[in-house]
């Protein structure tokens, strides 16, 4: 049996095809019998005459359940009145593969929550397939960019034996006789390719917080995308690398998929103009009081999620750019491998990347001096003793680098004007939520 996809039903007018999928409407009436199909190309209408009295085909069509999963066999007839492509095709045949409940427990209108409970019946649906094409594209396009310029894919462990971020957030598991964790982050590994002399690095990967929060940009586990780059002189080639790749990775989306994400989630890919502004966060939080933005976080604080939107806003409005690097970061609210200002210790040359209103990524130029990291761990009071094989990395000459790390579910929800990372996330983790 030679299955024809939906897509290509146009160039099989006057044939006799056989399309698989589900069904996604059966209309029985007097005469004559109506099922649309769906398969992961479109959606396709098929007609059978009701004879008198009604045959098996004719009886099998009137029991058959919406979703139900069907080979149908038909000649395609062109007929611009049928709104699905303006051709039909004439049932001579329709096997139920599957058959379905009669009640479908779920609606395009359903409780979030409730359509995770089902998601693999949510997924069926074109615009929550869409989300997951474009993700696929979005991988493939940064993936070329990255090829291009010479960066090598690594595969970081997931099981570690110390914290690579704050230990506040660490998932404990069993191992063997004693206890590991579960990674946050591949931050450590990915410096310990530039002291390897890899040069470049990236990385598509599982990561895990466990974090109670229950917002919208927020899981447990998550889909991380992560670059380091060697040899820079600040965090300012980091930024540079990134605003070029992302650019990148937006115009291909919009080459792809620009139009079908416009009529679907009714909103426009633009591809940014380069340079994306800089502000300092200190000049950010300036902008937020000139412009009488309420309980802008003070000195030595980091912005809240309510002074992210607002500062995006004031960005778009005065550059007209939806994308913002802020940067200087206090080293009270940066990681200790974050390397600070020379001209001013309590700075960080650290940057966080917002997107209408979220924050895309955080990243920063890494120390790479030993004694200098020594001193740093020692003054935020880390432990250096479960991570000196990290330290280590360092001993035997590291070149100075620097890089980045985001969640790419945020990346997508934004990309999506979506309003959850829970929709953009194929089986989404929380902290009640491990199934389905």
């Amino acid at each position: 049996m030679t299955r024809t996809l939906i897509q290509e039903l146009s160039q099989k007018i006057g044939e006799q095809v056989t399309i698989r999928g589900w069904a996604q409407a059966v209309r029985d009436q007097k005469s004559v019998q109506f099922v649309v199909v769906r398969d992961e190309a479109g959606l396709a209408q098929a007609v059978l005459v009701k004879d008198d009295p009604p045959t098996e085909l004719n009886e099998r069509i009137s029991s058959l359940m919406v979703e139900s999963a069907i080979t149908l066999t038909g000649t395609v007839v062109a007929d611009e009145r049928v709104k699905l492509g303006g051709l039909e095709l004439r049932i001579d045949g329709l096997e139920v593969d599957s058959p379905a409940e009669p009640e479908v427990p779920i609606a395009a209108d359903s409780a979030l929550d409730k359509r995770i409970d089902w998601r693999y019946i949510d997924l069926r649906r074109p615009d929550r397939r869409l989300i997951f094409q474009v993700q696929s594209t979005v991988e493939h396009a940064m993936r070329d960019y990255w090829n291009k310029n010479d960066f090598i894919e690594i595969h970081t462990p997931k099981l570690m034996g110390s914290a690579s971020e704050s230990g506040a957030e660490l998932f404990k598991v069993e191992y063997f006789d004693g206890q590991a964790y579960l990674a946050q982050s591949p931050q450590f590994y990915k410096q310990m390719a530039m002291a390897a002399g890899f040069g470049k690095v990236f990385e598509i990967g599982p990561v895990f917080r466990a974090n109670p929060s229950f917002t919208s940009r927020h899981d447990t586990e998550f889909t991380s995308v992560d670059v380091e780059l060697a040899w820079i002189d600040s965090h300012e080639d980091v930024m540079s690398f990134e605003e070029r790749w992302l650019a990148h990775v937006l115009g291909v989306v919009k080459d792809v998929f620009g139009g079908e994400i416009e009529n679907t989630f009714r909103t426009k890919i633009e591809i940014p103009e380069l340079p994306f502004p800089r502000v300092t966060l200190e000049e950010a939080k300036g902008l937020l009081r000139e412009a009488g933005h309420d309980a802008v976080p003070g000195p030595g604080h980091d912005l809240d999620p309510a002074s992210e939107r607002a500062l995006s806003a004031l960005i778009e409005e005065r550059y007209g750019h939806e994308l913002v690097f802020v940067t200087d970061y206090p080293s009270s609210v940066r990681p200790f491998y974050h390397m600070r200002h020379p001209d001013d210790p309590s700075l960080t040359r650290s940057f966080d990347l917002l997107w209408r209103g979220i924050e895309l990524t955080t990243g920063a130029q890494r120390e790479h001096r030993y004694d200098v990291l020594l001193a740093q761990a020692k003054d935020k009071k880390v432990d250096t003793g479960p991570i000196q094989y990290y330290l280590d990395f360092f001993r035997y000459g590291a070149p100075p680098h620097g890089g980045f790390g985001f969640g790419l579910t945020r990346l997508l929800m934004q990309l999506l004007d979506q309003e959850n990372v829970r929709e953009v996330t194929f089986l989404y983790r929380g902290p009640h939520r491990l199934t389905p």
